[in-house]
């Protein structure tokens, strides 16, 4: 049987790290597959279990300089001594320092600033040895925590950057150039200083995530009347947990008792508060406003809605985007490539051009540096995580960089009309009185003769009548007519209720009416006549009606660059036209079966390969599965939805569609900029290099400057909520 298990592992911060396990644990025997989450330092091993163990893979792990860690025990193991914590810092400041001291010492030794910088290779100059014990000491301290990893890449004859880094170094010792060395040695611990930092920070935006919560909630105890307070993983199902204004709810549950508004922000990204009373669903890190409630738990502290969210914004980073996968295709052949230039560039100037064999190999030096990929290969990951956790802050769950990088593509945006564009229950949009009757007393007799009934067009009636303080008084000695409506007796006379159809049959319908009748059906509403036994009384019009401000949102949407917006349904052709026209959609496909939804989402992804399906729940899950990707709106509280959906709205919210288009291509620009600035920089110096224009000192101090510009300009998605 095949088995699946998770390792946390110390010391995978980039993609070089993922090469070398690939290359230990992929080839250990009884591994079937590897996936890698950079971010969250997880490993994900699939095995068969009676040819390899898990200890096995923790050796092979071992072997590489990194330790793995089960996933469950990784709390455990993050208990880290001081040198754990800070001794990357320390071992950069203290080259930083001696690199100084030695720079200094030479000044004051030599009396000139230039031979300083330059070394002053003249014949007839010789490096004092304690300028030399500095600078030999400050490159040390900079290759501390990268020659380990250089020796086990020479060991298994697969450069990395650290290899390279190190013969760069040498090399640079070899033919005198001390200030160089310790110049290179410095700054490359230094950018892996920085690139470590912004991995520590994309992880703490999603371990910020956690801190949504309380640590510990005040229960009610079953066995008796006082109030316990344990963690929240302690608190039993169906305790009822005591919320006081102010105070964060810590579990998922059902108020029982008090009235409150709540900020679900947390969840939802809803500006405004909910109010929430006895028989309403609460979210566990949502805040309490100004009064007190009892909730109910339904839900363990594992299984909140916010703990899900969280699991999957983790699990979200082995879904890659397109552009990680390019990065990491190209870097496996970009290091190889570059040392081939290097060498060439150390041997054949000499031999082909009236070139120095010590400038060569300076210049080959050089190179060596600037293949250098670390602005490269933490350009994408770090823009990725920063996005995926600014978009669940804001109430969007994007399940990867995957689906990340679609919206950021979006061509076509299809939306199911019921639930999603529209509020998803009937109201009464008209009411037309004729005859003489007034539109209160039309309204009495409609809710008498259809109090009692479960149709959605009645409760849409009996709604309306609430509303108006109407006290419906049910008719006497109803009767119905099953498909057509129903009659009965009010203080003594007779009234009826029903369709068109029945209008038409009682031989009440003038030619006036009909007409009315007709103008209202093309509008997409559907018609309810009430008459007595001698005329019709009135008309009401009844209709799902468009959620708030959704002209403006397909407004935005069409600006934030969507091609096409289309409208699916299952209404006939005047509902669907007169829907359609009030949103400010242009396509849209009516009397549609689910089966007919998924054919027409399959013809617009053969039209326009990048196609979005919008759906309120899991009977839109068919169509959504056949589009590009789907979005699911209101997923808060709906596992269905919560799981098949590629993107979930966890609010109702429609305006979080072009925002979640906007924040997409606003990540793809970003994740554009890093690249081309990362190797634009790159190309920049190789062409120095080959004009004899550019030093080890000045290429390395680019590549750390580029990877602080790239991580700066990355992280600056975690601020992209609004």
């Amino acid at each position: 049987m095949i088995r699946k298990i998770d390792f946390r592992v110390d010391g995978l911060d980039c993609s070089e790290e993922v090469t070398i396990l690939r290359s230990e644990v992929g080839g250990k025997p009884g591994i079937i597959d590897l996936e890698f989450d950079v971010i969250n330092a997880r490993m994900s091993v699939e095995f068969d279990p009676d040819l390899l163990s898990a200890e096995v893979i923790v050796q092979a792990v071992a072997s590489t300089g990194m330790k793995a860690t089960l996933w469950e025990l990784r709390r455990d193991s993050e208990v880290e001594s001081f040198w754990q914590q800070h001794g990357r810092l320390v071992m950069t400041c203290t080259s930083g320092a001696f690199l100084l001291a030695a720079f200094v010492t030479h000044w004051m030794m030599h009396g000139s600033l230039f031979d300083a910088f330059n070394g002053d290779n003249s014949a007839d100059h010789t490096f004092p040895p304690s300028v030399m014990g500095l600078y030999f000491t400050s490159v040390v301290s900079g290759a501390w925590y990268v020659l380990p990893k250089a020796l086990q890449s020479a060991r298994r004859l697969r450069p990395d950057m650290n290899f390279l880094m190190v013969a760069a170094v040498i090399g640079a010792l070899i033919i005198g150039e001390w200030f160089e060395a310790a110049t290179v040695a410095f700054l490359f611990a230094l950018s892996l200083l920085l690139e470590h930092w912004s991995v520590e920070r994309a992880r703490k935006a999603i371990g910020g995530l956690l801190d949504l919560t309380p640590p510990t909630a005040r229960y009610l105890c079953p066995d008796h009347e006082g109030i316990l307070e344990k963690l929240v993983e302690e608190v039993p199902l169906g305790a009822i947990v005591l919320v006081r204004p102010g105070e964060k709810i810590p579990l998922d549950g059902e108020v029982v008792k008090g009235e409150s508004s709540v900020n679900q922000a947390p969840i939802t990204g809803e500006s405004m508060p909910v109010f929430k009373r006895p028989g309403d669903q609460v979210y566990a890190g949502s805040i309490n406003y100004e009064g007190g409630l009892d909730v109910r738990t339904n839900r363990a502290a594992n299984d909140t809605t916010l703990a899900r969210i969280i699991r999957m914004v983790e699990n979200a980073q082995s879904r890659r985007s397109r552009s990680q996968q390019w990065v990491d295709r190209f870097s496996a052949y970009y290091t190889p490539a570059m040392m081939f230039l290097a060498i060439a560039i150390a041997i054949f100037p000499p031999l082909l051009l009236n070139v120095s064999w010590s400038d060569a190999l300076y210049r080959g030096l050089v190179i060596l540096v600037i293949a250098c990929p670390c602005a490269l290969v933490i350009s994408t990951p770090v823009s990725i995580v920063s996005s995926l956790t600014a978009a669940a802050r804001n109430g969007v769950l994007i399940k990867g960089g995957l689906y990340l990088e679609l919206a950021g593509r979006l061509k076509v945006l299809a939306l199911d009309k019921t639930g999603t564009l529209t509020q998803g229950k009937a109201e009464v949009q008209r009411i037309v009185t004729l005859n003489g009757h007034s539109e209160r007393g039309l309204l009495e007799r409609a809710a008498a003769l259809e109090v009692g009934s479960e149709h959605p067009l009645a409760r849409a009636i009996l709604r309306k009548a609430r509303e108006s303080g109407i006290d419906a008084i049910p008719a006497e000695q109803f009767k119905a007519f099953p498909g057509k409506g129903g009659e009965g007796s009010i203080n003594g006379k007779l009234f009826w209720i029903g369709s068109h159809r029945m209008m038409h049959e009682k031989g009440q319908e003038t030619p006036e009416i009909h007409a009315l009748a007709e103008e209202l059906e093309d509008a997409g509403h559907t018609v309810v006549a009430i008459g007595n036994d001698s005329h019709v009384c009135g008309l009401v019009s009844i209709a799902d009606s468009l959620r708030e401000n959704v002209p403006q949102v397909v407004a935005e949407i069409r600006n934030a660059g969507v091609k096409r917006i289309v409208m699916l349904t299952g209404d006939n052709e005047g509902t669907a036209r007169a829907i359609a026209s009030e949103a400010g959609i242009d396509e849209y496909r009516c009397e549609l079966l689910p089966e007919d939804k998924v054919e027409a989402i399959g013809r617009l992804v053969r039209e326009d390969k990048f196609v979005a399906m919008v759906g309120d729940g899991i009977n839109d899950a068919p169509a959504m599965a056949a589009a590009t990707f789907g979005i699911a709106m209101g997923a808060m509280g709906t596992d269905a939805a919560l799981e098949t959906a590629d993107v979930a709205l966890m609010s109702d919210d429609l305006s979080k569609l072009p925002w979640l288009i906007r924040h997409s291509r606003r990540t793809l620009r970003n994740i554009q900029q890093n690249i081309i600035f990362a190797l634009g920089l790159k190309v920049v110096f190789i062409v120095l290099t080959l004009f004899g224009m550019a030093s080890l000192w000045m290429a390395i101090a680019a590549d750390t400057g580029a990877t602080l510009l790239v991580v700066s300009n990355s992280l600056r998605l975690l601020r992209n909520a609004k």
